[in-house]
């Protein structure tokens, strides 16, 4: 492609919305432009990237057992209300109606549009299993749509679903599309963890989520270093750690004021100690009582432990409209005693015979020297709080790290909530309907691209991995500016040695962006370093003159000369291919 004839332009700024690297350099280099808040148009560039991560995607699914399919993007809302899904994804979901007044929605996901098609084709035991896949838009009305790609409102997405006759049948395919997902990253070039998960609206009890680590990714993930743990930092675990804070006698409780000291920080340096001798209460809602969920003031409490550990009571924690609502909970000053309280769920850090600072259960006052057992009762232990840098790991006991991630893809065992609500039943050797077993297997392809530019970018601009690169090659061309006749005649048989060699590498099957324009060199180098080939080669007067090329490698910034012969056409195609992406994979 000639960069003349080539759609989309360079711009020398960011747009001012674009506040993470790969917003900027995707919209800067002209990849994917901005239609609405959170919807953004392809251009030529983009759109070979994106169909390049798909086709990756498909060949593995393909390699794997999976079929593809295309499912509507419009789909019936009868279908979600059959689940129960079309209260829980609320606003999330874009609902409209047809002239008959029949609700749809803009498909946010397709696990209620895949189970009624394989519901409808009478399938029996020996049909099972099958892996159907589609690579199609999602639409989720995001309250606020940022980071570019990260958290779009129209995002294209790689979305399978299996049908099994049990639950060892769903294993296999599992595994085999764990694996699957691990060659798409590998290939993709992504640094990523596969980590256990919370399901979400989704649902299922065994589930991986697959993180790119990047900075900006805006969930935190903890894994282990010397073993294979990692898990979202929802569902992280730790090994429970003795407590060193437990002492032979502990001295009575004391009032001590604390005016207008509501956080665990202030409080900490008004009475010199350090956040770690607080504890921390958090009022939780459980079917209509108060809880308090107590863990050490130096931590978090990790509210997806608390209602896993109280199911399948309902539970939330306190907002500010229930303390509103309770007047007698004194926000920032509450106790672990607090006598309203019809359940305290403690931290296992928070061990018997220890004392702590806590909240006295009135405005503007803590009480010193708060004993577990003496002064206060648990009625549940868990590990409650969320996991963090150094904890040990569940498995091997050594130090946990906490990193930040994207989220690039994900795999659910199902089990039977779909196929049991929307009556997707095969016939098993008895002849009698039995519910399909379900996995669901999600990648984010357009989100890759984002991931990607995240990882591979420097502060001149994207460094593609050769196997997304929109091409293999960049073709710099400078005839300089001549002003002689042998400046003219030279310029010239550079023009013409250009065009040649961009067709000879073109017929060897190389993919050529050729920067034909007339511009300046610097702005050509720029464009060149901003748009991220994998090779850069520069055909200039100088270089011509001596009959050599220069070869850049983007990503490495490794520079060197390519001889050309004295008819470029009688270069061996299979070696010129060699030379010039020699070391860009």
């Amino acid at each position: 492609m000639k960069m003349t004839q080539q759609f989309g332009r360079t711009l020398r700024e960011a747009p001012a919305d674009a506040d993470i690297a790969s917003h900027q350099l995707l919209i800067r280099a002209g990849y994917i432009r901005r239609l609405a808040s959170g919807i953004y148009a392809w251009l030529p560039l983009g759109q070979r990237v994106l169909s390049k991560v798909a086709d990756i995607v498909r060949a593995e699914m393909d390699a794997s057992g999976g079929q593809e399919i295309t499912l509507p993007i419009a789909q019936p809302l009868e279908l979600w209300a059959r689940t129960g899904r079309d209260q829980t994804y609320g606003p999330l979901m874009f609902r409209m109606e047809d002239r008959k007044g029949a609700g749809f929605c803009l498909s946010p996901t397709a696990e209620e549009a895949i189970t009624a098609v394989v519901a409808g084709e009478s399938l029996s035991y020996r049909d099972l299993p099958v892996n159907l896949y589609q690579i199609n838009w999602k639409y989720r009305d995001e309250l606020r749509p940022r980071f570019g790609l990260l958290r779009a409102r129209e995002f294209l997405m790689k979305d399978a679903y299996s049908f099994h006759v049990d639950n060892d049948d769903l294993s296999v395919t599992y595994q085999k599309m764990f694996s699957a997902y691990c060659r798409i990253f590998d290939q993709c070039s992504l640094t990523y963890r596969a980590v256990e998960a919370q399901a979400g609206e989704i649902g299922g009890e065994v589930n991986h989520e697959f993180m790119a680590a990047a900075v900006v990714g805006e969930d935190d993930f903890v894994w282990c270093r010397k073993c294979d743990y990692a898990a979202n930092i929802e569902a992280a675990q730790r090994q429970s750690v003795p407590n060193s804070k437990t002492q032979e006698k502990v001295s009575d409780p004391e009032i001590v004021n604390t005016p207008g000291l509501t956080s665990i920080d202030d409080v900490a340096a008004h009475l010199d100690v350090g956040p770690s001798d607080l504890l921390k209460c958090i009022a939780f809602d459980i079917d209509g009582d108060l809880g308090l969920a107590v863990i050490p003031g130096d931590r978090e409490v990790n509210e997806y432990a608390l209602i896993q550990a109280l199911a399948p009571r309902s539970v939330r924690l306190f907002d500010d409209e229930d303390f509103v609502a309770h007047p007698d909970v004194f926000k920032g000053y509450l106790g672990p005693d607090f006598s309203g309280a019809s359940i305290v769920v403690a931290d296992s850090a928070v061990a018997e015979g220890t004392s702590w600072i806590t909240g006295a259960n009135a405005v503007n006052q803590h009480r010193l020297n708060v004993c577990v057992g003496r002064d206060f009762l648990v009625s549940k232990w868990i590990d409650l709080a969320v996991a963090a840098n150094g904890d040990p790991c569940p498995r091997c006991g050594e130090p946990l790290s906490v990193d930040r991630g994207i989220e690039i893809g994900h795999v659910f065992q199902l089990g039977t909530k779909y196929s049991e609500a929307l009556e997707a039943n095969y016939v098993d050797e008895s002849g009698t309907p039995q519910p399909m077993v379900m996995g669901c297997y999600g990648i984010g392809v357009s989100r890759i691209v984002s991931a990607v530019v995240e990882e591979h970018h420097d502060e001149n601009g994207i460094c593609w991995p050769a196997a997304l690169a929109p091409y293999d090659v960049h073709l710099v061309v400078l005839p300089g500016r001549a002003k002689t006749p042998e400046q003219i005649a030279l310029s010239e048989e550079v023009e013409r040695a250009g065009e040649e060699l961009y067709r000879v590498m073109t017929e060897a099957g190389i993919s050529v962006l050729f920067d034909d324009r007339d511009v300046s060199p610097g702005v050509k180098f720029a464009d060149a370093d901003l748009l991220g080939m994998p090779v850069r080669l520069t055909l200039g007067a100088k270089g011509f003159a001596r009959g050599v090329v220069e070869r850049l490698d983007r990503a490495t910034g490794e520079e060197r000369e390519l001889a050309l012969a004295d008819d470029i056409l009688s270069v061996a195609l299979t070696e010129l291919r060699l030379a010039i992406l020699a070391g860009a994979a």
